[in-house]
């Protein structure tokens, strides 16, 4: 019988980047940290992210565009930064973000399941 033991990596978003904070939560759900990296497999990873309402978002950046589309004609809905910030929080704006630098594959879901944000 194996037993699984997930691990919990715990990153303080307190006065870091947008950028930065997501690259390195991207690079650790991934596995790339973990010397058993394998690209195929979910690794065995939880990243719990904290003080998300202390990230440093310059003014400027709070204009960037973040859309979605259903898929019908007419179907795009654009939002700025700033406006999704306020109607959902900075954990949805690190989650999209994040969700934008894991590959688009059928373990991308997998994937934002072990993210664990906290404002």
């Amino acid at each position: 019988m194996t037993t699984q033991t997930t691990k919990t990596h715990t990153i303080d978003a307190s006065g870091k980047r947008l950028g930065a904070l997501a690259t390195e939560t991207a690079s650790v759900l991934l596995g790339k940290t973990s010397p058993d990296y394998t690209r195929h497999l979910v690794a065995d990873v939880t990243v719990e992210i904290t003080n998300v309402s202390k990230l440093d978002v310059p003014e400027k950046k709070k204009t960037e565009i973040y859309q979605t589309y259903s898929g019908h004609p007419g179907g795009r809905k654009t939002e700025t930064l700033g406006h999704l910030a306020t109607r959902r929080g900075f954990a949805e704006v690190v989650r999209r973000t994040v969700a934008g630098m894991l590959p688009n594959n059928k373990l991308k879901k997998q994937l934002l399941k072990q993210l664990v944000i906290s404002e």
